[in-house]
């Protein structure tokens, strides 16, 4: 293969790589379809694998400890960039997007896993007759993820191509300005991102790892705030982390101002009035201990039980997308048909930046797929009943295919994949419609969780595919690399997070504090009623429906606001402070030039921030893992902690503002 032709100083993204084209414009990518970059060779797919395994096992123990999976992207990107840079590999732009897109499945292969198998764990320790092992772990990682890829890739044309400009893509918009500021993008953009990731990961590695100031401002910072929270059930909660503050940015005034007004209704509204006008109903307590009058419980204990309004209103948005998106998917699907009754192959004249892997290869795959996912289900999980396999396999592939565009959405919306909501959806779903074919009890507890680890996977490789396709198309790789070196990358991680989940539960176990997994938790309680004769919050659910429909109608993304309402307090408002921080910049100069410039500083900024912080959030993890914990607890604890970090967090959108007035250099 040719190294990219384009010489070094070329490589900056064209003007309209984040907006919406005008009519009869188009996009042309920084590698151009007519030229031969390096993409998938020993070099790219030899890292890319390294990265797996690395990747893999830090986010299982970090997910499994704190309940969030940090994304591997942007770390994965830096760490591509430099090896490039020691080793002076020009045109190195295709092989780091395929080192990178390899890399990523750590991310979507471990969420999946993690946030449903580790409940056979922890049930297992009530039913001693469960039975866990490595092959049951590591095939319902690999078959979910490889249908991930196989669903998402017919509407690969609709989310990076035909929806070009509407969707911010946060993650996938700061993955590629590190991986075009590393190859050459200009002195001062490359100087600007790497300023902004050092103060941005300084920053959040300074409270993650030493906590020199508090990771959150909160009301309770003084005895008004904590008698507000405990009598009137309203707390405030802001996170004070860089990466956050860039993300926000990113996603921009529109969509976070959504996501805030979701997670208002639920924290300032739903919360309080549940405890107003519910005051003895009895509410799970969080802690184990049984349960806890409303009027007694914690806004945080509240929030878990509103949270249930979120679940629904995600569902109904993902319904409703998939109602809207129905030509989509009809489309999809006559392409299918076409691929597989012509004699032509039409990817053959297609351009390279174009070319997908061949319809029939996809159906066959899947197909394929399903098939191994059948027989897992009929030999592995329910001892060879013939229908309760058949009504597990038609679950898992209608669920997955359907809300796939969802996962897609969200991530392209707020870089944030709400796979844990429509899992516990699944998992109810899947429970209720089990229990009627007469699977119930612990072999029903164990078929439904693995059921679910598989439609999770599927939708968290989905979300996180459709960032890697979109960081191809600005960048311009060869989308049939892509995705033929993702089953790999899926192969590998779920044989690592398999091993890496029986050494973690061996070592620290998931019922104590060690490793919290507090979504294998929620997945846990919410199964075993079920599995048992109980029942799930219905009631809650139509609430959320109810919204998603309204919000709809009124032509409010249901999916943002649904968001919204399922993510803490704490990681929405600061979207809107970036939100904020982007309307502001957007308006800060005299002419239209001027303005594109200060919105392009500011969106290298905030990509600094989040690969930053991102990179750092990956070191404090191997800290932890290491045991070397230094954090300051006693000073994290003292209210003043939670005061100095607004002082700091004012500093750091001073900053930001003053980074984006400084001229270019030249």
């Amino acid at each position: 293969m040719e190294e990219n032709s384009q010489p070094q100083e070329a490589a900056k993204l064209p003007e309209n790589a984040f907006r919406e084209l005008k009519e009869g414009e188009t996009y042309k990518p920084l590698m151009p379809a007519g030229s031969h970059p390096r993409e998938a060779d020993a070099w790219s797919v030899t890292w890319g694998l390294v990265m797996v395994i690395i990747f893999s096992a830090a986010t299982a123990y970090l997910g499994l400890k704190v309940g969030q999976v940090f994304e591997a992207a942007i770390p994965i990107a830096i760490i591509a960039v430099g090896l490039s840079g020691v080793t002076r590999r020009r045109g190195a732009m295709g092989e780091n997007v395929i080192i990178q897109s390899i890399g990523a499945c750590s991310g979507s292969v471990v969420a999946g896993a993690i946030f449903t198998l580790p409940a056979l764990y922890i049930l297992q320790a009530k039913y001693p007759d469960i039975s866990v092992d490595f092959v049951k772990v590591f095939l319902a990682s690999f078959l979910g993820g490889a249908l991930g890829i196989f669903f998402l890739i017919p509407f690969r044309k609709y989310f990076v191509r035909d929806m070009h400009g509407k969707y911010p893509f946060p993650e996938a918009t700061a993955t590629t300005q590190v991986l075009v500021s590393g190859e050459g993008g200009g002195t001062g953009s490359l100087m600007l991102l790497l300023k902004a990731g050092v103060i941005g990961g300084l920053y959040d590695f300074a409270v993650a790892s030493f906590g020199l100031w508090n990771e959150q401002f909160t009301s309770r910072v003084c005895s008004l705030g904590n008698m507000i929270a405990d009598k009137a059930k309203f707390v405030f909660k802001l996170n004070t982390g860089a990466a956050v503050l860039g993300m926000g940015y990113i996603v921009g005034l529109k969509y976070s101002a959504v996501i805030c007004a979701g997670s208002v209704l639920v924290w300032w509204i739903i919360v309080p009035c549940i405890a107003l006008l519910f005051p003895d109903m009895q509410i799970a307590s969080g802690t184990g201990a049984g349960t806890v009058a409303a009027s007694q419980a914690s806004p945080e204990v509240l929030f878990a039980y509103a949270r249930s309004v979120g679940i629904g209103a995600i569902a109904m948005a993902g319904i409703i997308g998939i109602i809207k998106s129905r030509k989509i998917v009809v489309g999809a699907i006559s392409l299918a048909r076409r691929e597989m009754t012509k004699k032509s192959n039409a990817e053959e004249t297609s351009e390279r930046t174009q070319k997908d892997i061949p319809m029939k290869i996809i159906i066959f795959g899947t197909a394929l797929t399903l098939i191994v996912v059948f027989c897992f289900f009929l030999f592995g999980v329910m001892g060879g009943n013939l229908l309760y396999a058949v009504v597990g396999i038609l679950l898992v592939a209608l669920i997955a295919f359907l809300f796939t565009t969802v996962a897609a959405n969200a991530i392209a919306i707020v870089g944030s994949n709400p796979v844990s909501g429509m899992t516990l959806m699944t998992l109810i779903l899947t429970s209720v419609i089990m229990v009627a074919v007469g699977l119930r009890g612990t072999a029903g507890i164990v078929a439904a969780l693995l059921m679910g680890g598989v439609v999770c996977t599927a939708l968290s490789m989905a979300g996180s595919f459709v960032t890697d396709l979109k960081i191809g198309y600005w960048l311009g790789t060869t989308p049939k690399v892509q995705e033929s070196y993702k089953f790999l990358g899926t192969l590998v991680a779920a044989l690592t997070v398999g091993g890496v989940m029986i050494v973690l539960n061996n070592t620290y176990g998931f019922t104590g504090d060690a490793l919290a997994a507090p979504q294998a938790h929620a997945m846990a309680a919410v199964i075993e009623p079920l599995m048992n004769g109980g029942s799930a919050p219905w009631l809650l659910y139509g609430i959320g429906a109810a919204i998603a429909i309204v919000l709809d109608m009124l032509g409010i993304s249901a999916l943002a606001f649904a968001l919204g309402m399922f993510i803490p307090l704490e990681l929405n408002l600061p979207l809107l402070v970036g939100g904020l921080i982007s309307w502001k910049v957007k308006r800060a100069g005299k002419t239209a030039e001027e303005k594109h410039a200060a919105d392009e500083r500011g969106t290298l900024i905030a990509s600094g921030f989040i690969a930053g912080g991102a990179l750092m959030g990956v070191v404090s993890a191997a800290m932890r893992f290491a045991g070397l914990d230094l954090t300051l607890s006693a000073w994290v604890d003292n209210p003043l902690s939670q005061l100095l970090s607004i002082v700091v967090y004012a500093l750091l959108i001073i900053g930001f503002f003053t980074m984006v007035r400084q001229k270019k250099a030249a």
